[in-house]
């Protein structure tokens, strides 16, 4: 994240502060109380420039007296320009139906009890949307609008997020239409054609329903993972394991669906530390990795298991996963862990190394990718000495 500076702002120009004086009162007007005397401000002030939002403040008369160089960003209007004029001038502003947002609102002559607007989503001229909400202060509850306090901050966060929720949306219903409507076609022959078919093609079109429907409790346990995972409510039961028992079932385990035994190198280091770790989520760790491995990658998968190094400033146990393949291109590496990234366009939801992360995470350690000493991907995460749930 880049630090905000005030190269943006114009050679000589005067620092506002937050709350700059009011205007002298105008011929007639009722002469304004003395304020009381206020002390010196101390070290904690805050510079309005240096909040991450726009901050703009208008006086009792409209008038702007504020204006941080985040919402000189956000605007692309420069505080000087818009420090002394009208709000609606310095900050013209219209709703999604094209209606100018001051006028509609009225904050100065609007109903007296009214004391803000929530944020909304505003329109900036050209059409660049803003989140925009303010704040009316009073004197008093009813009193006139003394100030006129506004936030504004700009609509990429939120977007991002929108986006990510639509692209699960629609990995979600492209993943679950395919294998349910295998179900519902092999069920709906089976029931309306059951005797026309041998035992062996009913037992064929049964395993493949056994399949899709695995393949569809799979990716609810992923969603629930990444729900758990974002929410902070991934909990971890840490019990001990045995790390090189549990590689050793996987391998076996692809093994047994036609992968040949030499096809891994499984190297365990002696003095592995004592390991407090969820078992069925390391698990779910290792298959995940071991998965990508023999799907994207190519030649001997090397599992290396031992005690965290020196270098890695933790104690702990280390797990390396790599293969012979061509890699991950540099220019991925930074995105291999985010939702929906695919290495390959051979399958998959894109899902399982975000869930990794967050696993591993979970546990206190760390996971890391990068290129293998015979060029292909190389995953490398550290689970720290723990301890068991009932101490956790």
């Amino acid at each position: 994240m880049t630090a905000d500076t005030d190269t943006d702002r114009p050679t000589g120009e005067r620092r506002t502060p937050p709350y700059a004086s009011d205007p002298e009162p105008a011929p007639g007007d009722a002469p304004a109380q003395a304020a009381p005397a206020q002390a010196a401000p101390s070290s904690a002030a805050i510079d309005p420039d240096e909040l991450p939002d726009g901050l703009v403040v208008a006086d009792a008369a409209g008038r702007v007296i504020c204006f941080n160089a985040a919402a000189g960003r956000i605007t692309s209007v420069p505080p000087a320009r818009a420090l002394g004029r009208p709000l609606e001038q310095a900050l013209p502003l219209e709703d999604l139906k094209g209606r100018r947002w001051w006028p509609l609102t009225d904050p100065y002559g609007g109903l007296a009890t009214r004391t803000g607007q929530p944020e909304r989503n505003l329109l900036l001229p050209g059409g660049r949307e803003v989140l925009v909400s303010a704040r009316y202060v009073r004197d008093t509850p009813t009193g006139a609008v003394r100030r006129v306090v506004v936030s504004l901050r700009g609509t990429e966060a939120r977007r991002r997020t929108e986006r990510s929720h639509a692209e699960l949306i629609a990995t979600v219903a492209h993943e679950l239409r395919s294998p349910l409507t295998s179900v519902k076609g092999f069920t709906a022959t089976l029931l309306a054609k059951w005797e026309r078919f041998t035992d062996d093609q009913k037992r064929l079109m049964l395993e493949t329903v056994d399949a899709d429907a695995n393949r569809v409790t799979r990716l609810i346990a992923e969603l629930l993972d990444i729900s758990r995972i974002d929410s902070g409510r991934l909990e971890v039961r840490r019990q001990p394991v045995d790390i090189a028992a549990a590689v050793g079932r996987h391998i076996q385990a692809h093994t047994a669906g036609g992968q040949s035994p030499d096809r891994f190198f499984v190297r365990v280091r002696s003095g592995l530390p004592d390991l407090w770790a969820d078992p069925d989520k390391i698990d779910q760790v290792l298959g995940n990795l071991l998965e990508n491995a023999v799907r994207h990658g190519e030649g001997t998968v090397t599992i290396e298991v031992a005690p965290a190094s020196a270098q890695d400033d933790e104690k702990g146990t280390a797990v390396t996963v790599s293969d012979e393949g061509p890699g991950i291109p540099e220019e991925s590496m930074g995105r291999v862990f985010t939702r929906f990234w695919r290495g390959s366009k051979r399958g998959g939801t894109g899902l399982g190394l975000y869930i990794v992360k967050g696993i591993v995470e979970a546990h206190g350690g760390t996971i890391t990718v990068g290129r293998g000493p015979r060029g292909g991907a190389e995953f490398r995460f550290i689970l720290p000495v723990g301890a068991p749930a009932y101490l956790a």
